[in-house]
């Protein structure tokens, strides 16, 4: 289920909601053709499958277009920035890769050595390392930074696993275990449950179908019972943002907050919009800079609204910490 430092940035947009149902339907059809072709060895190549040393693989700046961004389509993608000085990376790569070779072509682990790619660790904004960021067509997920136990990282790759094949209906690689290079217990599926998978499940269903009501309703039957359980926090987060959102003109709430940008409810409105747009640091910025300008109720109202919508992107997000640092600054 969802992890503690688990962020859904960039996953949060109406279209994907809208879409969630065909997406799903999409990807069972073709988990169904794939074991129809099914079979190993040569029956496997025939069938476009790789071997599982395709699983891990280095990647550079030149090359991240074509075996990231363009592998994103297919499968999600994680992204390892490690460096060969970093004692915590020797402990965490090691994990990541038997992790990727039991999700058994789920997932793709692309190691990023920081050292040889300056570039990619200020694109990403990365202060330190470890850091594991997953990439879903074409969408880039801040997972975790530092080492976290095993139990946390499997939970973060099956929720990966759950939101690329139901969201996008990417259904990841087949592999062909025959091959040279797979390890021994290669093909494990990479499944946790746990007590809430049946409200959790229904939530799911319930935003795929776009009943948004629904969708709150149950993780708050979660939360009614257990106030901690992140994915449900993060889960009522995002559909209520999405609720908010659904029956909004738009051009109108953006052309009242521009003529009127002190006014709170214009202001928050319009930040709404720009979260479920994917313009974060948009949103954040445009509340920051409205709770300098308010005062009393007004500016509380505003920065309630602001937490609310970290908690949308989650709390180990770099641009939630960078919000909290400038909302800081405003209030003392």
């Amino acid at each position: 289920m969802q992890p503690r430092n688990m962020s859904m940035s960039g996953v949060v947009d109406l279209a994907a909601v809208k879409a969630a149902g065909e997406a799903k339907a999409k990807a069972e059809q073709a988990r169904a053709e794939s074991a129809r072709q099914g079979g190993g060895g040569a029956d496997a190549a025939a069938a476009g499958a790789v071997p599982p040393s395709a699983l891990v693989i280095d990647v550079d700046e030149a090359g991240f277009e074509r075996d990231v961004l363009q592998l994103s389509n297919e499968v999600p993608v994680v992204l390892d920035f490690w460096a060969e000085w970093c004692e915590p990376c020797k402990q965490l790569s090691p994990l990541l890769e038997r992790l990727t070779f039991e999700a058994a072509g789920r997932v793709v682990l692309a190691k990023i050595d920081v050292d040889a790619n300056q570039m990619l660790m200020q694109q990403f904004g990365i202060q330190g390392i470890p850091a594991v960021f997953a990439v879903v067509a074409g969408q880039v997920l801040p997972l975790f930074q530092g080492v976290v136990p095993e139990q946390q990282i499997r939970e973060t790759l099956a929720q990966l696993v759950q939101v690329a094949e139901e969201r996008f209906g990417l259904i990841g690689l087949q592999v062909d275990p025959g091959a040279e290079g797979a390890p021994a217990d290669a093909g494990a599926p990479v499944v946790t449950a746990g007590p809430y998978d049946a409200l959790l499940e229904a939530a799911v269903v319930a935003l795929d179908a776009g009943d948004l009501g629904g969708a709150v309703q149950a993780y708050k039957n979660v939360l009614a019972d257990d106030p901690a359980n992140t994915e449900a926090k993060l889960g009522l987060a995002q559909a209520e943002l999405l609720a908010r959102v659904q029956h909004m003109n738009p051009q109108a709430v953006r052309e009242t907050a521009a003529a009127n940008p002190r006014d709170p409810q214009a202001q928050i409105a319009a930040a709404d919009l720009d979260l479920v747009g994917g313009h974060v640091e948009d949103a954040f910025g445009r509340l920051v800079d409205t709770v300098r300008v308010t005062a009393g109720e007004e500016r509380d109202a505003v920065r309630v609204r602001l937490l609310e919508l970290f908690d949308v992107i989650g709390a180990d997000d770099p641009r939630v910490s960078a919000a909290r640092t400038a909302l800081a600054r405003v209030l003392f």
